[in-house]
């Protein structure tokens, strides 16, 4: 009887299991679930004071060692003329040089359609102070206006090295097609 009584134990034991499970499984299915897990809060990331910074104190240099500072040379070219005269011709170039593609070419012809003699003030910059007329083209305003543009346009003329300030005296032949020849640097006319 033996054997038999560890079957029959034996297959109580596995059917106890059995419904214990069983009614585990269904305990299991009654019960709520627990409330999400909130994460926690991110924190940002601490600010990093900047490293002090310590300035090592350089050692002054010997005088002889100093290097003086320079003056501010002007920008523009240099004229060394000594007197007005001289300095016309020097802006005649620079108008020249500037201005090229409105330089009448040649020999002008008799008729123009304006003469006019104009007076320029030079700083000891190369700066336009002023322009006056000598003789003004009065019947051509428009002209008029345009050689008191383009003279204006044209700073900064050479520095009058030699002069503090100058004020130089040029005619004006202007031809109908809107270029010129000034009088210092003409070509001739017809």
């Amino acid at each position: 009887m033996k054997p038999r009584l560890q079957t029959v134990h034996r297959s109580i034991t596995r059917s106890g299991l059995t419904l214990g499970t069983a009614a585990l499984a269904w305990l299991s299915g009654c019960s709520t679930p627990p409330p999400p897990v909130k994460p926690p809060p991110v924190k940002p990331p601490p600010v990093l004071a900047p490293a002090p910074v310590t300035v090592t104190p350089v050692a002054p240099q010997p005088a002889a060692a100093k290097v003086p500072e320079k003056i501010a040379a002007p920008s523009g070219p240099t004229s060394l003329a000594r007197s007005s005269k001289e300095y016309r011709k020097d802006a005649a170039g620079h108008l020249y040089g500037v201005h090229a593609h409105r330089i009448y070419k040649g020999r002008m012809p008799p008729m123009l359609e304006a003469v006019g003699v104009l007076n320029v003030d030079i700083d000891q910059k190369g700066s336009v102070k002023a322009v006056n007329w000598m003789r003004a083209p009065k019947h051509a305003p428009h002209v008029m206006a345009e050689i008191e543009r383009l003279v204006k346009a044209s700073a900064p003329y050479p520095v009058p090295k030699h002069l503090s300030q100058v004020t130089y005296t040029d005619v004006w032949l202007w031809h109908k097609s809107g270029k010129f020849q000034l009088d210092t640097l003409t070509e001739g006319q017809d």
